[in-house]
């Protein structure tokens, strides 16, 4: 217990000039600290391949800090759920998650790879040359299961609303109700004055922001790491006219096959990841479990 509690521990807080604890690193300190009189690395790699303690990994994580974090994104999560305010949406309210995917790049490997054989993977050329970037704007209806996108060279507003165009243009979005729209606080859709101008292009559009560090609360997030997986990994397009028609004809793909996502994270899973937070201290305002 006392080799996986040193595990536990985050390096710098041992005065250990590290980023992150091996096993031997974690055998030398036991010895040093008299938790053992000698112990060898392969033991302590026993100790914590066993266990759910891996000091040697780790991932990235954005802890939230806006002190209403907990109410916006209520807010969202209601709305997939079909509810605003507490009152159900009518047959005649949208809800539009949007988002935009920039500097998708157009690499041109330097030598024509091969399919996979036998035995062997495919093989991608590992060299390429940069033919441009653009980005992908994109519109999912939740609950229709309908995509739309545009590319564009880079993002702004003039492109935000190219794409909000594209999709209030057309039925049933023109004569809805309301047409929500879910987008992130990206500089193309920023603060008040998006949602002002917004309404302004068009009366029956509202929109809300996630709140900051919460891209996983946008659903379209879900459709851009299936376009990376399908159409962008591995990345070998000729040039930025080639990359464009594979996108949007996957994008036409996709809207013949897709069906809304299970999303199934509530208003209470929310309370109980932030109260998490919460007693890990990354938060210091009650207010953001409000919901």
């Amino acid at each position: 217990m006392e080799i996986k509690s040193l595990a536990c521990e985050i390096p710098s807080s041992l005065g250990l000039p590290f980023s992150r604890l091996s096993s031997a690193d974690i055998a030398r300190e036991a010895v040093l600290r008299g938790i053992v009189l000698a112990i060898s690395v392969a033991t302590v790699w026993r100790y914590l391949s066993s266990d759910s303690i891996k000091p040697w990994m780790h991932r990235s994580w954005l802890f939230p800090r806006d002190p209403f974090f907990g109410e916006k994104a209520a807010v969202v999560l209601d709305l997939y759920f079909r509810v605003f305010q507490g009152i159900p949406l009518g047959t005649d309210d949208y809800v539009v998650s949007s988002d935009e995917k920039t500097s998708i790049q157009a690499r041109h490997r330097k030598v024509l790879g091969s399919g996979p054989r036998p035995k062997q993977a495919r093989l991608v050329e590992f060299e390429y040359e940069r033919r441009g970037a653009l980005a992908y704007l994109t519109a999912w209806d939740v609950h229709r299961a309908k995509l739309f996108g545009i590319c564009a060279q880079t993002t702004g507003i003039e492109s935000f609303r190219r794409l909000v165009d594209l999709v209030m243009g057309q039925e049933p979005y023109r004569s809805a109700r309301r047409v929500f729209w879910i987008t992130d606080n990206g500089s193309s859709h920023r603060g008040e004055a998006s949602i002002e101008r917004l309404a302004l292009w068009y009366p029956n559009a509202i929109q809300i922001h996630t709140p900051v560090h919460a891209s996983w609360l946008n659903q379209v997030e879900i459709f851009f790491s299936i376009l990376q997986r399908k159409v962008l990994t591995p990345n070998d397009f000729a040039n930025l006219g080639v990359l464009e028609n594979a996108i949007l004809r996957f994008q036409d793909l996709y809207n013949q096959i897709a069906q809304p996502f299970g999303w199934k994270y509530t208003k209470d899973d929310l309370k109980k990841t932030l109260s998490r937070i919460h007693a890990q201290g990354a938060l210091t305002d009650c207010r953001s479990l409000a919901a």
